[in-house]
């Protein structure tokens, strides 16, 4: 074998590792973008069950399961739920990648980066695993309280249990901060293909992302709040899932109108997560 037919050999391998490259990250990019468009319906969905409850509707739950229901009543509701559990299955491999790999942007391959990848992507898998059940048939697994209850119960029989949930609900309540911080000093504008947006488009999108995002942190952090009470007073039935925690707002002081501010948020945050899957850089 001479040089050249070396040299062609090389050029040839070098081009097919180049290709499959290139599939590997169209397909990563087609999960992220189904996977956030997934999150955008689930989002949208459980902040028009909040307003219904807002107003007096006390039946259905501003939840998953609420949002599940919604679809399978839909036609052709059985493959809607699935096709969502499908998406946020592909949310979950996204993030895993950037835990592999490494995400966008010149600091997407720190530690700290990777290790956020790490965490989204069990959030997802677990999210992704209600879903599915719930397409499969397993009742109540669509409920975020009675899974809420049902985590904590089986964490406080635990040694150790009730610091454990401490610690779980210390973790949820700094997350919703975050989230909180991070929308209103637009960190998400990092992640956006501006470029490819008109001024008017670019204005709107960063509007959704502050408002969408301030109303998810605030859902979060109260639902670590109960986690904290249900660990001090080791009571799992004081742990809340998103329907409970959103009920909570119109308990307030406030009365329905914060119910309906935070309802509106997390509407708003779907259709800021509709915006993600069409400009996110991936």
């Amino acid at each position: 074998m001479n040089a050249s037919s070396i040299a062609r050999g090389l050029g040839t391998a070098t081009r097919r590792t180049r290709t499959s490259r290139q599939a590997g990250g169209r397909a990563i990019e087609a999960a992220a973008r189904w996977g956030l468009a997934t999150r955008g319906v689930l989002y949208l969905l459980i902040g028009l069950l909040a307003l219904r409850i807002a107003f007096g509707d006390r039946g259905e739950q501003a939840d998953r399961g609420g949002a599940l229901q919604i679809l399978a009543q839909q036609p052709f509701g059985a493959a809607l739920v699935w096709a969502v559990g499908v998406g946020l299955v592909c949310m979950a491999l996204w993030r895993l990648s950037e835990a592999a790999f490494g995400a966008t942007g010149p600091d997407g391959t720190t530690a700290r980066k990777r290790l956020a990848g790490a965490a989204r992507a069990v959030f997802y898998g677990v999210v992704a695993y209600s879903v599915l059940s719930f397409a499969a048939g397993e009742e109540g697994s669509g409920s975020s309280d009675r899974q809420s209850q049902d985590v904590t119960a089986r964490a406080l029989d635990l040694p150790y249990g009730r610091w454990l949930v401490a610690a779980g609900g210390t973790v949820v309540a700094v997350a919703g901060v975050w989230i909180a911080v991070r929308a209103i000093r637009r960190a998400f504008r990092k992640h956006l293909k501006t470029g490819a947006m008109s001024p008017r488009t670019r204005r709107t999108v960063e509007a959704l992302g502050v408002c969408g995002g301030v109303a998810r942190g605030a859902v979060f952090a109260v639902a670590g709040g109960f986690a904290l009470s249900a660990a001090r007073r080791y009571d799992p039935d004081k742990a809340k899932g998103i329907d409970d925690t959103l009920r909570t707002f119109a308990a307030m002081a406030a009365g329905p109108w914060l119910l309906v501010a935070v309802a509106l948020g997390l509407a708003l945050f779907g259709v800021f997560s509709f915006a993600m899957a069409r400009w996110r850089r991936v």
